[in-house]
């Protein structure tokens, strides 16, 4: 039987591109989530929901279940705002922190046509420190609602979700997907960035 994880050494951000394996379902029974898994095999992250879909507020947990982000709605934008937390090692409530990142869909007049051909697309807005900030562009084909790419402003990759498929060439189920992640990039990022495209897609 093939391997299902990659050989690829995952850590917080690394000089070469990571890849990891995305799994859309829960372990814990009876509830939604995801998890992910290093080339190992070993859990590095985890996102349960229990009882109900599209929770306007969920955790990003590490395998321990320590809180390493907070993923929040916000109800006021016309076309949708989700907000991501860093958790510190200080107890403070999320209403006075400033977000890690924002994600809003958008729609420009260049991206019109590849939205009628079944493509939408969300900015992501990253604050790097008080002083400094980096956008994405997260683009997402609706028919394969799991799946998308992120990019920055010169165009280039910065990382992408796709179904997984095996070194010899078996695609794997739906639900399990591969987490391609270019070098330089905090992928725990990216993850709160996934995670927010699912609670849109109503896949979490």
């Amino acid at each position: 039987m093939a391997k299902v994880h990659p050989q690829v050494l995952a850590s917080p951000t690394s000089s070469k591109q990571e890849v990891f394996t995305l799994w859309m379902k829960s372990l814990i029974f009876s509830s939604n989530g995801c998890v992910v898994f290093d080339s190992s095999g070993e859990i590095i992250y985890r996102v349960d929901n229990y009882d109900h879909k599209c929770s306007n507020q969920v955790y990003i947990m590490d395998a321990t279940g320590k809180i390493l982000f907070t993923i929040v709605k916000k109800n006021f934008s016309v076309l949708g705002m989700w907000e991501g937390y860093r958790s510190t090692d200080i107890d403070t409530s999320i209403n006075d922190e400033k977000p890690r990142f924002r994600v809003r869909k958008i729609l420009r007049i260049r991206m019109i046509l590849r939205f009628f051909r079944g493509y939408s697309f969300y900015k992501v807005v990253i604050r790097l420190n008080e002083n400094q900030r980096c956008e994405y562009i997260m683009e997402n084909q609706r028919n394969l609602k799991s799946s998308c790419k992120i990019i920055d402003t010169f165009g280039e990759l910065v990382a992408e979700v796709k179904r997984k498929i095996t070194t010899s060439g078996v695609a794997l189920g739906e639900d399990v997907l591969t987490m391609v992640v270019e070098p330089h990039i905090d992928h725990s990022l990216i993850m709160g960035l996934v995670v927010v495209l699912g609670l849109i897609n109503h896949k979490l």
